[in-house]
């Protein structure tokens, strides 16, 4: 043998070793685990406890409204093909479920919500609209859960601990990873409730008072001590009565509530009209079943948290910063 054939056949027998570890090292990086979340808060909850070991689809997505979504023969194939489906639950996105079922999913179903203190809302004859009640356990007759659980940020780090348990027992190579992260995020999450807690604390109860278009803000009123009036109800989609408008006015003079707020989801000529009629101000605009897009104020929960408690802190009078 000569020394010039000696490095060929030490490369030769190399090759399949060098084969088997570049599989592998592709077989780790095939194994991202397929997600699908409801709408873009979940969305980002997931992303930040799944990290790059997830790969998610959102269906509905940013400034989008998931009481209106119309889904697409498409969306249930996508849902079918994941290994884990996370919904809010409250009867927010039943539609996920049902898609779910049409598309043959057989992964895991996390309802992030599962074990957070729920609200009600109850049809109320003599204002027209709705309002949300502390009722936490079960539902009288024309009751019927408020699915905005997260616009408490408490409530979500109870979100956060459900979807970390359901992507650790689906991926349980990537548990460590999974608890890190809900850990982290957990922490941030502790800082942003205590920080909108603070901004509001030195607030005078009389000047807690808002209007927001549709009735998606009980729990952060829960919370943080704001009341929130809206002309309708927990969906976009319910229509306010002539008389309930009418009295929310008439509230709104008498008791000289200092703004109204547009959603990013809502038509904002209710609110508009409303503004005109009360003499109110608009307070700006307020992110609540929806993120923003990448470019805007309100791209992850977080933000939209923050963004949220700039707006109403700036309308109210308030005092404390919000990024």
């Amino acid at each position: 043998m000569t020394k010039s054939s000696l490095p060929c056949r030490l490369a030769a027998r190399l090759r399949p070793l060098a084969a088997v570890l570049l599989l592998a090292g592709g077989g780790a990086h095939a194994q991202t685990l397929e997600v699908a979340a409801s709408f873009s808060v979940l969305g980002d909850l997931v992303s930040e406890v799944g990290g790059e070991r997830v790969k998610v689809r959102t269906l509905v997505g940013p400034d989008a409204d998931a009481h209106a979504f119309q889904p697409r023969p498409s969306d249930a194939r996508e849902i079918g093909a994941a290994a884990v489906v996370v919904v809010n639950g409250l009867g927010f996105d039943d539609w996920m479920l049902r898609l779910a079922r049409a598309g043959g999913f057989k992964g895991t179903v996390v309802v992030a919500s599962d074990g957070v203190p729920t609200l009600t809302m109850r049809a109320d004859d003599d204002h027209g609209h709705h309002h949300a009640h502390t009722h936490e356990t079960g539902n009288k007759r024309g009751e019927a859960a408020d699915p905005h659980a997260w616009q408490d940020v408490g409530n979500v780090r109870r979100y956060v601990a459900n979807i970390a348990t359901a992507l650790a027992a689906a991926d349980p190579a990537g548990a460590s990873a999974y608890r890190d992260n809900a850990a982290r995020y957990d922490a941030e999450l502790q800082a942003l409730d205590d920080e909108i807690r603070s901004t509001f604390a030195a607030l005078p109860a009389e000047r807690r008072k808002v209007v927001s278009s549709h009735d998606a803000f009980a729990y952060f009123g829960r919370a943080y001590g704001i009341d929130f009036l809206a002309p309708v109800g927990v969906s976009n989609n319910a229509e306010p009565t002539a008389k309930g408008v009418a009295r929310l006015i008439r509230q709104l003079k008498s008791e000289k509530v200092p703004a109204v707020f547009i959603e990013n989801v809502a038509d904002p000529r209710l609110i508009e009209r409303i503004r005109s009629e009360s003499g109110a101000a608009v307070g700006g605009t307020l992110y609540s079943d929806a993120l923003s897009t990448a470019d805007g104020p309100a791209p992850s929960y977080v933000k939209m948290m923050r963004a949220n408690l700039g707006v109403i802190r700036d309308a109210l009078g308030a005092t404390g910063a919000a990024d």
